[in-house]
C-alpha cells in the first residue's frame, strides 16, 4: 500500500469475498509499473494525486479461486490474467468503442478518482468476472505478467496507424518503450530505432527487437535516423516529445504515450503546423489485452525483459530496483498465488 510520497508499506488486510458478478483471484505475480513508481516517489502520477492510502498494482496474474453469485468464467484453479479496467459502458466514449478513455472508468491501483480504486498487489483480489482471461496454451504466469504493459504498447502502435514497412522511432527504452518495439515489429515495422540516455536500457531494447540504438544525449551519434515515418514518445519527458517532433518526417505521425509531469509542458508546436505533423495521444488500452496474451504465448524473447522476481515482503527493495533503470527493465512482485 502507498500512504504518501516515499511511504510504501506491506499490510495485512481482510481476505475479500467475491460479490455478485465477481471473481476471486489468487495473485501470483504483479509487475511494478512506472505509474506505481511515480506514486511511491512523487505521491502521484501526472495529474492524479494520492488523497488516501491505496493498494498499488494493475499488472497482475494468478489463478481463479471462485466466483460470487451469478458469476462464471474459467474454472477454479485456471491460470488467468486480469484486465485492470472497468469502463462504465454508457458514456459517449464507451458508446463510440473507445472504452480506454471512458470518463467514468475504474482502473486497478489508480488515484484518478476518489475514493481511489484499490489495486492488485495483494494475495487475493476481487474483480468483475468479465475481466478475467484464461491464459492461452503455452503461456506461463511469469511471462503473462507482461500482458498489461504490452497492451499499452499495442494500443500506442495502433494509434500510430499503418506501420507495416515503415521506420518507427521510439524515445525511451524503459519497459513500455521496449514493449513498443516488440509491438511495432509485430505490426510489420521495417525498422525500429530507439533512443535513451542509458546504454543498459538500450540493450533491453535490443532484446525486444530494436534494429538501431541511439544515445539520446549525443547529437553526433551516427545512429540518428533521417527517415522516420512514425515516432512514439515513451519516456514521459518533454525532451522525448521534442525529439519525436524534430526527427519525424514532414507529414509524419507522433504518438505521445509517456505520461508527462503534471502541469504545462512546452513543445515545438510550430513544427506541428509547418510540417503538418499529426500529434496523437495514446492512453491505456481495451481489446489489445487479448492480442497481448496471444503474442506473449508465441514469443519466448519477452522473458529477457523480466529482470527480477522479488517476494512481496521485500516490496520496497523491488521498487528501488525497478526505479534503477541501469539495473532493471521489468521487475515482478511474487505472491503466494495458490488458492
Amino acid at each position: 500500500m502507498i500512504h504518501g510520497q516515499g511511504d510504501l508499506r506491506v499490510a495485512e488486510l481482510p481476505v475479500p469475498e467475491p460479490g455478485p458478478g465477481q471473481a476471486l483471484v489468487a495473485v501470483r505475480y504483479g509487475g511494478v509499473c512506472g505509474s506505481d513508481l511515480h506514486y511511491w516517489r512523487h505521491g502521484g502520477v501526472g495529474d492524479f494525486r494520492l488523497r488516501e492510502p491505496m493498494v498499488l498494482g494493475h499488472e497482475v496474474v494468478g489463478t481463479v479461486v471462485g466466483y460470487g453469485a451469478g458469476a462464471s468464467g474459467p474454472a477454479p484453479g485456471t491460470a488467468v490474467a486480469v484486465h485492470p479496467a472497468t469502463p462504465c459502458g454508457v458514456c459517449p466514449e464507451c458508446a463510440e468503442g473507445r472504452r480506454n478513455i471512458c470518463r467514468d472508468t475504474r482502473y486497478l491501483g489508480s488515484a484518478a478518482r476518489f475514493p481511489h480504486v484499490q489495486g492488485g498487489f495483494a494475495a487475493r483480489v476481487v474483480v468483475p468476472c468479465e475481466q478475467v482471461r484464461a491464459l492461452p496454451d503455452g503461456l506461463e504466469l511469469r511471462r503473462a505478467a507482461l500482458a498489461e504493459p504490452l497492451s499499452v504498447a499495442l494500443h500506442a502502435v495502433r494509434r500510430a496507424g499503418e506501420v507495416a514497412g515503415r521506420h518507427v522511432l521510439v524515445t525511451g527504452a524503459g519497459p513500455i518503450g521496449c514493449l513498443v518495439v516488440a509491438a511495432a515489429k509485430a505490426a510489420g515495422a521495417a525498422e525500429v530505432t530507439v533512443t535513451d540516455l542509458l546504454p543498459e536500457a538500450l540493450e533491453y531494447a535490443r532484446v525486444a527487437g530494436a534494429g538501431a540504438l541511439v544515445r539520446a544525449d549525443d547529437p553526433d551519434d551516427p545512429g540518428w535516423p533521417s527517415d522516420v515515418d512514425v515516432a512514439i514518445e515513451a519516456s514521459g519527458v518533454a525532451a522525448g516529445l521534442d525529439t519525436c517532433l524534430r526527427r519525424v518526417r514532414r507529414g509524419g505521425v507522433v504518438v505521445q504515450l509517456g505520461m508527462l509531469p503534471a502541469g504545462h509542458s512546452a513543445f515545438a508546436g510550430n513544427l506541428v503546423v509547418s510540417r503538418e505533423i499529426e500529434l496523437r495521444g495514446a492512453f491505456r488500452f481495451d481489446g489489445e489485452f487479448d492480442q497481448a496474451l496471444e503474442l506473449l504465448a508465441g514469443e519466448a524473447a519477452f522473458d529477457g525483459l523480466i529482470s527480477a522476481v522479488v517476494p512481496v515482503g521485500e516490496a520496497e527493495s523491488a521498487f528501488a530496483l525497478a526505479a534503477d533503470r541501469s539495473r532493471s527493465c521489468k521487475v515482478l512482485l511474487e505472491f503466494a498465488g495458490t488458492p
